[in-house]
């Protein structure tokens, strides 16, 4: 009982610093494609933005990779009852996600302005539209998941696309959307060697972080509105289960109940304000570096928010509170999670210095006089 305890806490953990790498990673990376219409206006100032991450977005995927693996594996009713009940939401999420090595490899395939247009646009809406799915797909989390199971444990999705698209969930998407465009205008400030190019980039950081923080506090006074669920009954904590023996109910105005039992957990909110904050001041004097590390502690602040909000729920369902899935009753076998910490504790590690590594060597500021005379400019 102990160790499965113990491996169900440490994946919980691990789930969430996979998520907050995709926001952090994945979404610098698709911030950079959302705006780079809007500080490139000429095709050599689009070479030096996408020229700034292209030796770093394939490999940044992997955080996106791991993300979907670590829930397959080690939270397979999650997983199962998510994908099946988001399929249209995953299919377009999908969709995007292809064409976005598209837009960096065809994209200088031929000199027409057309063609470097057309799949401008593409890298837009690859950017764009993965971080409004993955800040709504928090939102509806926080709102419950319309779905049940039968006495098979087969889940049922009795909600619709639309319902999906609904305003709190907008809401939490944008919050996501501006937060990856403030990751990627930060990085540009750190890779543009053109000061035309940096100008544009520190408004859209500037403008973003405001959006953001703005959206943050409407969010989070509609969420103390909202009915929160309460774990009522259950086996013991570490105790193998599943959704069929325990009791939920929902309770009017109690999304935030976590807040008021554990004050302490208002930290993470504030965590997630002040680093903002001073990311934008950093970004203001000069000091890029700071402001994008700053961006990376916001995400982990808003999604340590959101773990603090659910807790101990991970999918709670609103069409019976009573089958929601929670730490204890959707995780995978003590075996799994034993042999997927162990890799989990060898590759992360690698995975961390390589990505760094690579960010060292390929240091240095870009401009437009480099990638004209390069023959590899996207």
């Amino acid at each position: 009982m102990e160790t499965y305890f113990y491996l169900i806490m440490a994946w919980w953990l691990l789930l969430g610093v996979l998520l907050m790498g995709i926001g952090a990673m994945v979404g610098m990376d698709m911030g950079v494609g959302t705006v780079l219409r809007y500080v490139g206006r000429t095709d050599v100032d689009r070479k030096v933005v996408l020229r700034i991450i292209g030796p770093h977005w394939d490999g940044n995927q992997v955080w996106f990779v791991l993300g979907g693996g670590a829930i397959f594996a080690a939270w397979p009713l999650v997983y199962a009852t998510a994908f099946s009940g988001f399929y249209i939401v995953m299919l377009i999420l999908l969709w995007s996600m292809i064409v976005r090595p598209l837009g960096f490899e065809y994209r200088n395939q031929l000199q027409s302005g057309s063609w470097r247009n057309i799949w401008d646009w593409s890298l837009f809406v690859s950017g764009f539209v993965p971080m409004l799915i993955f800040g709504a797909a928090v939102g509806n989390v926080l709102l419950g998941v319309p779905f049940h199971f039968d006495g098979r444990l087969v889940s049922y999705y009795t909600g619709s696309f639309l319902g999906l698209l609904n305003p709190y969930a907008i809401l939490c998407g944008l919050v996501s959307v501006m937060l990856s465009i403030y990751m990627g205008a930060s990085m540009i400030l750190v890779g543009s060697g053109e000061p035309k190019i940096s100008q544009r980039a520190l408004r859209a950081a500037l403008f973003s972080g405001v959006t953001a923080l703005v959206l943050m506090t409407i969010g989070g006074i509609w969420s103390a509105t909202l009915p929160g669920f309460e774990l009522v009954q259950s086996p013991a904590p570490g105790i193998q289960q599943t959704p069929l023996h325990q009791v939920v109910t929902t309770v009017p105005g109690a999304l935030l109940q976590n807040y008021a039992k554990y004050p302490v957990l208002w930290a993470l909110p504030a965590l997630a304000y002040v680093a903002l904050i001073v990311g934008m001041w950093a970004l203001r004097a000069g000091r890029s570096v700071l402001g994008w590390w700053s961006g990376v502690v916001t995400w982990v602040g808003v999604l340590s928010m959101v773990g603090a909000v659910l807790f101990p729920f991970i999918l709670p369902s609103s069409t019976n509170p009573s089958h929601s899935l929670t730490v204890w009753n959707s995780g995978a076998s003590t075996l799994t999670m034993g042999w997927m910490l162990g890799f989990t504790l060898i590759f992360m590690p690698i995975i961390v210095t390589y990505t760094s590594w690579a960010f060292y060597i390929m240091r240095g500021k870009v401009d437009g006089q480099q990638v004209q005379s390069s023959k590899q400019n996207y």
